[in-house]
């Protein structure tokens, strides 16, 4: 997706080169263009703010945010239904591949070319695609943290180097597979898509389109007009990524407290979170996550949780489970759709948790307002950060 030519080319280290006219007349291009496609100027020192307006080309198909989370939930829930370690295995690479081709709009060759011992970067958060297009990609924390966590399972041994060689074929058959019983269009069920679902979103959220073709290894008509260097690059996407994740978590479950235990071991740490009401968070985090974020007891930090993590079970019906967190309450909302609901827990000291599960649960459940249920949460699905 790129943009017909309209301004000048212009080498962007040359403009203080340029006479006042030359810049005036660059200036009058660059506003009569804002104004054609109805967009606001960015702020000084920031990140675009997201067009008002965009136009997606027809022939360009894509995924909307609801069937990206949808799609998201089905390879999750395929992930949780492993039979044994070795099936889990597999599709826990399966599953960091969706991950990476959903965060990164990288295309699949690419994604299957990839030596996760040399390609990765997990301490500056970013991965190194090669082929025709060489860059680096910046990938959010919560990826970053599911890839260093398969990486140093004793299980993965075997597998290093080869972790994301899988066959094309396979890739393609597990995408169609995974999008059975939902709502989404079998020719969305695809790789390619995936890429164009990224960039129509990276666009809406007011990258820069020049950002874009080079996160995506795209050389269009846009990079002619105006670069940035790659540590630029970097800067831009790190900043939309922080703002995407800060807009999706803070609709989600957060929890503010301050660090009352921590267990650290080799490779993971547990930390304890208690909030001002007495309620106890327990996160594990990996060490390098821990060292990075400098936590200490006594240390204010904000415990975060998905809905679609958090696992709703009544009270008669309770089993035993590795699930760290457990809170009881009363549903106080229950918001059905076609395929997902969401269910608002309100516990007794106010706080509220929101669970986002599919429809034949509520009803197999028979969940409904004013019932006692109970919202567990696995302590590796609890995300820390820092005020």
């Amino acid at each position: 997706m790129t943009l017909d030519g309209v301004l000048p080319v212009v080498d962007m280290q040359k403009l203080d080169q340029l006479d006042p006219n030359t810049l005036a007349r660059l200036a009058a291009s660059a506003q009569e263009e804002i104004r054609k496609r109805g967009l606001s100027a960015p702020r000084p020192g920031r990140a675009p703010k997201a067009a008002r307006m965009f136009q997606v080309p027809d022939s360009v198909k894509y995924l909307g945010a609801a069937q990206i989370e949808t799609l998201t939930d089905a390879f999750r829930c395929w992930l949780h239904d492993a039979r044994d370690e070795r099936s889990r295995q597999s599709r826990t690479r399966m599953w960091l591949l969706f991950l990476l081709l959903r965060s990164t709009g990288m295309r699949l060759g690419e994604a299957l070319e990839l030596d996760d011992r040399s390609d990765f970067d997990l301490a500056r958060g970013v991965v190194r695609v090669g082929g025709d297009s060489p860059r680096e990609v910046p990938l959010p924390p919560e990826v970053v943290d599911s890839l260093r966590l398969f990486f140093d399972a004793p299980m993965s041994l075997e597998l290093r180097g080869q972790v994301f060689r899988l066959d094309q074929g396979y890739v393609r058959r597990i995408f169609s597979e995974r999008g059975k019983g939902t709502d989404i269009p079998r020719e969305l069920l695809n790789p390619r898509v995936l890429r164009h679902s990224r960039a129509v979103e990276l666009l809406r959220g007011g990258v820069p389109l020049v950002v874009v073709d080079a996160m995506l290894g795209q050389q269009g008509p846009s990079s002619q007009y105006v670069s940035f260097s790659d540590a630029d690059t970097l800067r831009i996407m790190n900043h939309y990524i922080y703002e995407e994740r800060k807009m999706k978590t803070s609709a989600r479950n957060m929890f503010v407290g301050q660090i009352s235990a921590i267990r650290e071991g080799t490779i993971l740490s547990e930390v304890e979170v208690t909030t001002a009401t007495g309620l106890k968070v327990v996160s594990v985090i990996t060490k390098e996550s821990f060292e990075n974020l400098r936590l200490a007891m006594g240390m204010t930090v904000i415990a975060t949780v998905k809905a679609p993590w958090v696992v709703l079970v009544k009270e008669d019906s309770m089993f035993k489970t590795s699930a760290r967190n457990k809170f009881c309450g009363r549903i106080s909302a229950v918001n059905t759709g076609q395929i997902a609901a969401e269910v608002v827990v309100d516990l007794a000291d106010g706080t509220k948790i929101t669970s986002l599960i599919t429809d034949e649960s509520v009803n197999k459940l028979d969940l409904k307002v004013g019932d006692d249920i109970c919202a567990m949460v696995k302590a590796f699905s609890v995300i820390l950060a820092l005020e």
